[in-house]
């Protein structure tokens, strides 16, 4: 079968050669439109609810919303776990399900059993609402507004009616969670001694203020020959409007919610809040979409930004666009994929020239590089599968491997010719290039298929594990795979059209003389001293398998991204104002240093959000300059020290 496919290779040079420039290219066109993630999707299918429960404790919230919730979501089928936790004024339930179950699917069928559980919820908790469909790293971008001329209140009001609406309407976007800043809502302050004075509970203003606000339908006059549709104008939009509405009637005397209560607008109590370079803003997270390609939507958000700038401009708001940014790591990586595939490139060619003299031989064994990997981004885009920093490593890693098998193939082929040059060419150079390909065919089929079966066993784990490291090894085996069929058929087509016509003056180099001259040399003094080397082996064996015992173990290898990720912890109960004096002193230590570029604050929660937590707890992000990796070690010291120093923190 060998000898049939080679032959068939050398014969329809041509055809070979369409075929190699189609692979290129398509190769060329996949890796451009290939999704682009920091890492694979590695979490398992997943449902989130979270019921906003207003004014409830943590012990009321798990009793009376929690359970129900709970109650209604098990015994779904493909349900592996069940996980809860109730907060002051937040359920959050999580499904898990099992591997290959349709996220869709999960959420329709959750959706179906949540349905009619609002109904049956405590008077003032909000129905249960499925958290937005995300991708397993979620993160997509955050930035901060803060202004000198706005209020907190101006600046929420901005953030959430105009950039919110259009940030989300941006392909790819699914949720943009605000926090910091105040909202603006109507309160009544009422006042207790006025109240007990007009012989009134807090019950009744509240009933008056509940009657006179909001649209109610009122139906419709049907006369002898005409239908008149009503319509209500219930809705009051000023304070003056709601302070006149009557609360109670005594002795002819109307009261009205003036007359027992302050009426303005105010700022909702808050259940997080942020800080954006140390000061008071509004900071803008968003989560990308199941499936979404993280740097096709990065940079939709940033070209919407950039559409925006003069509102901001005119607002009198300053963005800080990178707070956080997973595109520029993706876009690191494949720098450095771009830079290693480079030097690797380079080296292989110095090898080549340094032992052939040959440029042509160099040419046929580096062509192989881009046809494999080529390749191996094509079938991964079919797939589905993302380019991440763990698909970019097992190519990386593979790239030693992909030249192999055409180096073996140009070097024997080359000595071949140069035998049948020097013999008087008693054999046609078809000949040669198809008798020396089939010399070396089948040690480099069972080297490759040695080297690929010890990937084989990543592709069995299960679990996260599975999720996280098969992409690598699927990666390396398409690599692998494909050079094995490129040097069992281009390489042998480009030698038959390329190398003949310079093996006349071919001559081998002195280096390799002499290489094979101290390994015969070599080989004979091993061959005759058999066992002090079977047992020089088997001690380095023993010696490196007791040496494996001692390393360190990590699930990842640390990341080189240029951020830094803060959890800061105080006790329970902590207020949001403490949290706030503590993280301005924080990021304000952080700045002074010359590592951090930007900083910020994220507190307790927002509405949906990805990361549902009391008051107490915060989360900062902090943005490097561009450092080395000794530098970001500096850095991080840095802000170790910094975090050591603050008293009352975890």
């Amino acid at each position: 079968m060998l000898n049939a496919i080679v032959r068939t290779a050398l014969r329809q040079r041509s055809v070979v050669f369409v075929l190699a420039a189609a692979l290129l290219a398509w190769g060329f066109f996949a890796t451009i439109d290939a999704r682009l993630d920091v890492f694979p999707d590695f979490a398992p299918p997943q449902v989130s609810v979270q019921t906003e429960a207003p004014g409830l404790s943590a012990e009321q919230v798990e009793l009376l919303v929690t359970k129900p919730v709970e109650r209604r979501m098990g015994g779904v089928g493909g349900l592996e776990t069940l996980r809860s936790q109730s907060i002051q004024g937040l359920s959050i339930v999580t499904a898990t399900f099992s591997e290959g179950t349709e996220p869709i699917t999960a959420r329709q069928v959750m959706s179906e059993r949540l349905a009619p559980l609002a109904s049956e919820l405590p008077a003032g908790v909000r129905a249960p609402q499925l958290t937005p469909l995300t991708s397993a790293t979620m993160d997509l971008l955050k930035i901060g507004l803060v202004s000198d001329t706005r209020t907190p209140m101006e600046l929420r009001h901005f953030a959430q009616w105009v950039v919110q609406p259009r940030l989300l309407a941006v392909p790819g976007v699914a949720n943009v969670s605000l926090f910091g800043g105040e909202i603006e809502q109507m309160q009544i302050r009422a006042d207790p001694d006025r109240l007990a004075a007009a012989g009134l509970v807090l019950g009744d203003l509240v009933e008056a203020a509940r009657n006179s606000t909001g649209q109610r339908g009122a139906g419709f006059f049907e006369g002898d020959n005409q239908r008149v549709v009503l319509q209500t104008h219930g809705a009051l939009s000023t304070a003056d409007e709601l302070a006149e509405v009557v609360v109670a009637s005594s002795a002819g005397r109307r009261i009205r919610i003036g007359d027992v209560a302050q009426v303005g607008p105010g700022p909702e109590p808050k259940y997080g809040d942020a800080l954006v370079q140390g000061r008071p803003g509004v900071l803008m997270t968003m989560v990308s979409q199941f499936g979404a390609n993280t740097m096709d939507v990065t940079r939709r958000v940033e070209l919407e930004l950039d559409e925006m700038q003069s509102a901001f401009d005119s607002a009198g708001i300053q963005v800080f666009r990178r707070m956080h940014r997973p595109a520029t790591f993706i876009e690191h990586s494949i720098a450095n994929l771009q830079s290693s595939l480079l030097l690797g490139a380079v080296l292989v060619a110095i090898v080549l020239l340094f032992f052939l003299y040959d440029l042509r031989t160099a040419f046929i064994s580096l062509i192989t590089i881009p046809l494999s990997l080529g390749a191996a981004v094509a079938v991964m885009h079919a797939c589905g599968v993302t380019l991440n920093t763990i698909t970019l490593g097992g190519l990386a890693v593979a790239l030693g491997e992909v030249v192999d098998d055409a180096i073996i193939d140009v070097e024997n082929i080359f000595r071949r010719l140069r035998e049948n040059r020097a013999l008087g060419g008693v054999r046609s150079a078809f000949d040669v290039v198809l008798g020396a390909s089939l010399e070396v065919r089948s040690s480099v089929i069972f080297a490759t298929a040695l080297v690929a079966l010890a990937f084989v066993p990543v592709l069995t784990l299960s679990g996260l594990q599975g999720r996280m490291f098969a992409p690598l090894a699927l990666a390396y085996l398409l690599a692998v795979g494909a050079s094995l069929v490129i040097a069992l058929v281009v390489t042998p087509a480009l030698c038959l059209a390329l190398l003949p016509a310079v093996s006349v003056r071919a001559r081998e180099a002195r280096i390799l003389t002499r290489a094979r001259s101290l390994y015969r040399s070599i080989l004979a003094s091993v061959a005759s001293h058999p066992r002090p080397v079977i047992a020089s082996v088997l001690v380095l064996c023993v010696a490196c398998a007791l040496l494996v015992g001692r390393l360190a173990v990590e699930f990842l290898p640390a990341f080189r991204e240029g951020h830094f990720v803060v959890h800061v912890t105080m006790s329970p109960g902590t207020s949001l104002p403490e949290m706030r004096r503590v993280g301005a002193s924080l990021s304000e230590a952080m700045l002074a240093t010359p590592y951090v570029a930007t900083v910020e604050q994220q507190i307790g929660r927002a509405e949906l959000g990805e990361d549902p937590w009391p008051p107490n707890r915060s989360e900062f992000h902090i943005e490097l300059v561009p450092l080395d990796p000794a530098g970001e070690d500096r850095a991080e010291a840095a802000i170790r020290s910094i975090l050591d120093a603050t008293p009352g923190i975890q």
